[in-house]
């Protein structure tokens, strides 16, 4: 069976699925005044992920990210951790998560089955992390990462979000910390949503700053794997990790996407930045795959060439923790 292809000929091998929109942070670029609870569909079950994943394993997926909001919130993380990593050909299960609870249960679920591993750290200065995050636990996130390096999880990486006022102190830090870890830290250019207007204009930072921080100081552009993230990472020889960058501002970004995303009611989001989406939700009730595998190829018939965040155009993504970045 063929991988799920759209108009354009891009194959998709990398499908995030969003377990809940709730989060326990406050993020200045996307829930500043914390989680507001909305009337809405119930979450997915972990039988539904499991149904969901199975198709798209068929068809080629060998690697699911577990987002939110803050996927770690839900009790049965585990369990939809274990069901995916079980599903023929698949060979990473990957989590982004703010850290908060990663020290008490990295063990759980690298143990369930979970391969890789993103964390939101938005800067090492735990004044800064605190302002941006509202939450003053910079020290507890980082002793779960290293937990994380303990148990040789095999990927593990940081993500921090360019913002103008979180990198005043330059890029050293992070650069310093990757000397003797094998993390790698990816750094994301601001981006505008329907939520946050004002702190985009005044915060945003474009991704040139850090290339040319790093082709100063002689990082190199690494290869990229099949199913790989839209991150260009950078390796120098006096470090054991790398350092990166993610710029949806830059032309040709989606170019080579690779990657869908399903929110945590069901629904298919053919671009993080795009309108609504396709309700798969009521075809997860059943094993028989066939209906959900036609639905999923006549959507991807409409899937956009790329965003339009360069015009200002955000579809209607209020913020990142409606269907996890």
């Amino acid at each position: 069976m063929e991988t799920f292809a759209d108009g354009f000929g891009r194959r998709f091998r990398y499908l995030r699925i969003s377990l809940t929109e709730v989060c326990n942070f406050r993020c200045v670029y996307c829930l500043p005044n914390g989680y507001q609870k909305v009337a809405g569909p119930a979450l997915m079950t972990p039988l539904e992920i499991e149904r969901l994943g199975r198709v798209f394993s068929h068809r080629g997926v060998t690697k699911f990210r577990l987002t939110g909001g803050e996927p770690t919130v839900r009790r049965d993380l585990g369990e939809i951790i274990g069901r995916l990593s079980a599903l023929p050909g698949v060979n990473k299960v990957a989590m982004t998560t703010n850290g908060w609870n990663l020290a008490r249960h990295i063990d759980e679920w690298a143990a369930a089955g979970l391969t890789n591993l993103n964390v939101s750290v938005d800067s090492l200065d735990p004044e800064v992390f605190h302002r941006i995050t509202g939450h003053n636990r910079l020290n507890s996130v980082l002793e779960g990462v290293e937990r994380a390096l303990e148990l040789a999880l095999p990927n593990v990486k940081l993500n921090a979000v360019l913002q103008r006022d979180a990198i005043s102190e330059g890029f050293a830090p992070f650069a310093d910390y990757v000397r003797t870890r094998p993390v790698a830290v990816r750094f994301i250019e601001l981006m505008r949503t329907g939520d946050n207007v004002a702190l985009f204009e005044d915060q945003h930072v474009p991704g040139d700053h850090l290339r040319q921080w790093l082709t100063e100081r002689g990082w190199s552009p690494c290869s990229r794997g099949a199913d790989d993230g839209p991150a260009i990472e950078f390796s120098h020889p006096d470090h054991v990790g790398r350092l990166g960058l993610i710029a949806p501002y830059s032309p040709g970004f989606c170019d080579s996407c690779n990657r869908l995303r399903v929110t945590a009611a069901g629904k298919l989001r053919l671009c993080l930045f795009g309108d609504d989406g396709v309700d798969l939700r009521h075809l997860l009730g059943s094993d028989d795959a066939a209906p959900l595998e036609a639905l999923i190829e006549s959507a991807l018939r409409i899937k956009p060439r790329g965003h339009r965040l360069a015009e200002g155009r955000t579809g209607n993504t209020r913020n990142l923790s409606q269907v996890g970045g």
